[in-house]
This record gives structure tokens, sequence and C-alpha cells, in this order.
């Protein structure tokens, strides 16, 4: 069996598929991370396409090691699409050998995968009962967002203490809400500084908090000083590239979980050795999964063969999840859980023409800044 085709499909707000096409016409899906820039990505695929069409696609580990060592320039548009063809080579070898990639990952390790969901509203007695209507629904972890409330000028003014009161009110408005058996986790975003950051985790320490996620920017120093300072478990990762980002981090800082994304850090095969890696050192996973139905499943099929694997995200928020809308047979979510798929790759079908039924729009972020006119992260 040879490939022949690598074919990117855009659709949605800022989804970006790969179809990966073979000439036993039987077809693999993956899907790409690097959000903010489909375009872009997409014509990397075809580029990379050239190089790959002709080779057998069950050399998984072959053309994961052609593409991320022979390449000349590195960067997260160039992973986004390694990823989103990776995936689409596991999806492809699962259906070749009719078996659920799990299975070529040494098999599941549990049957059902733990999901967070979002609550969202504008203040933090709205976010509270958004956040106790989830639990009444059966979950029973919930994240909610900092947040960056902007002035009448459309800037970030909020000083150092009215932030960090802010933000640890409305944990304690959630906490109150959902009570000590309801895990909840803080999603910062990158967008406190250090001091910041530290005196933020202090605040909330008390109310328990699952992980506190992307406190500040990817700076290992001022990260590994976040951690060492609050006590607080933190979570970060996502924007991280390959297996030797997460190596530096989980090698020089106490960092409870990492949150590799399947879609931007190598895909399924950069997966399995970013756990393993993780497993040595008894740290845990949380995927990070913001996109569409191909990321998740690729989350969940890691999710099933790894031991250390602590939560799964998943793109609900409010009770309302985008994916029911995109795949032609939803995920199984009962009280909290997802069942893991156990169709041949990949497990899951989108439906058909999805680039037609949610065409592609794009969303690109902008640019934010403080009162003074400096940017800040996100």
């Amino acid at each position: 069996m040879k490939i022949t085709k690598v074919e990117p499909i855009l659709a949605g707000h800022r989804y970006l598929f790969i179809k990966l096409h073979t000439d036993s016409g039987l077809v693999g899906w993956g899907e790409c991370g690097a959000w903010g820039y489909q375009q872009p990505t997409a014509q990397v695929l075809c580029q990379m396409g050239k190089l790959i069409e002709g080779l057998d696609p069950m050399r998984t580990e072959f053309i994961w090691n052609a593409l991320t060592r022979n390449m000349h320039f590195r960067g997260s548009i160039t992973q986004a699409a390694i990823s989103g063809i990776d995936i689409a080579l596991w999806d492809l070898k699962g259906k070749i050998l009719g078996v659920p990639c799990h299975e070529l990952l040494g098999g599941k390790t549990r049957d059902k995968i733990r999901i967070y969901v979002n609550a969202r509203d504008e203040n933090s007695q709205e976010l509270a009962s958004a956040a106790k209507s989830l639990t009444d629904s059966g979950f029973n972890a919930i994240r909610f967002s900092i947040g960056h409330p902007k002035n009448p000028d459309g800037r970030c003014g909020e000083a150092f203490s009215a932030l960090v009161n802010r933000v640890s009110g409305t944990m304690e408005a959630v906490r109150s809400a959902v009570g000590w058996d309801t895990d909840i986790s803080v999603e910062c975003h990158r967008g406190l500084r250090p001091a910041e950051a530290i005196e933020l985790g202090r605040a909330i320490e008390h109310l328990r908090p699952h992980f506190y996620e992307d406190p500040i920017p990817d700076n290992p120093e001022a990260m590994r000083t976040v951690i060492d300072q609050c006590r607080v478990p933190v979570a970060t990762g996502e924007r991280f590239i390959n297996p030797q980002e997460f190596d530096t981090l989980i090698t020089t800082t106490s960092v409870r979980y990492i949150r590799p994304d399947m879609c931007v850090a190598g895909g399924l095969t950069a997966g399995r050795k970013i756990a393993a890696q993780a497993e040595a050192r008894g740290i845990y996973l949380i995927p990070h999964n913001p996109l569409g139905p191909i990321s998740t499943a690729a989350c969940l099929q890691l999710d099933a063969a790894i031991p250390n694997f602590e939560i799964q995200e998943y793109p609900m928020a409010n009770g309302v999840c985008r994916l029911d809308r995109e795949m032609k047979t939803p995920f199984h979510v009962e009280n909290g859980y997802i069942s893991v798929p156990d169709g041949p790759g990949l497990g899951v079908e989108l439906i058909d023409d999805i680039d037609k039924v949610f065409p592609f729009k794009g969303m690109c972020g902008g640019i934010n800044l403080h009162e003074d006119g400096s940017i800040v992260d996100r």
C-alpha cells in the first residue's frame, strides 16, 4: 500500500483536517493544531505531501522521524502539519489492521476517560451558577478561565491586588457552589506575570484547585520559580512542539501535570514518547484539546493506553458541545466520562462534506494591551 495524496480540509472557525489517501482506497484522518495559522499550515501539508507520497503508510515511526529530523526549519506550523499527518497515519494503520489505535499503543489501561468541561459567564456568581448546573448534570471536574477584563478603551487595566482578589473571589464562589466533591481547575492562559501568578496561587491554595493551568508564558526559568513558590499543582506545556521541550520541563522543574497537544506536539507518535518520559518521573498527562473531533479522538486513544493519564480536556462550555454536530456518531458521555471509541483507527467519522456544512472562517486572535499600551501575554 502506498500514500497517494495528503489533502488539507479547512472547516469551521479554526479546523484544519487532513485526509490521507492511499492506492487501496482506504483513507486516514488527522487534525492540525496551530489554530491561528490554519492556512499556512495547509500549505506546509502540501509541501510535506510531496515528501511522503509513495511511502508505505504502515511505517509510522519512519515517517515521523523523516519529517521531524530531515526538515531544515522547525516551529509550531511545521509541527502542526507533522502532527496531523502522524494522526492520520495511525488512523489508517488501525483501519488496515481492523483495530482501534489504543490496541496498537499497548491496549487499554482503562475503559472510560474522565473529562473536565468549561464553566463560563460574565461575573463570579453567574459563573458559579453555570458550574453548579454542570455538576448537577453529572460532571465532577470543572474549569474556569480567569479572564482579562477590559476598560471602555479596550485595554486591560486591572491592578495587581484587584486581579488577585477578583480571581480568588471567583474560585471561592465556584467552590461554594459545587462543593468539595468536584474538582476545579483554573485556566490563566499565560496572562499573569510571575509575581501575580505566585500570589494568586497562594491565595487559592486553601480552595484546593485540581490544577493551575499555564499561569505565565512559556519561560522555563520563570515557570520553575512559580512552581517552586506556590504550592498549587501547575499544569503546562500546551504550546510545546516536541518531546524535547517536555523533557526539559519535567527534568528541570517540579511540574505536576503536563499538557501535550496531539495536534501540535507531533501526533500520537510524540504523545506516547512524551507519556513514557513523564511516567518515569511520576508526572501525569492532561492532554490539551481545544479543537475538533479528530483531535479529541486522538487524545482519547492515547488516554486509554497510558497508565499516567490524569484527566481530559473536552470542548464543552456550559453544557454545549460543538463536536456533536460535526460527527456522524457523537462520543458517548455519561457522568463525567467518555467511553473509549473501539472502532478501527481513531474510531470516529466526521460528517460528510464538513467543510461545506461548516465553511472555514478562520480565527486569528488579536493584540491585547495593558492600560499603559504595553502587550498583554496570551
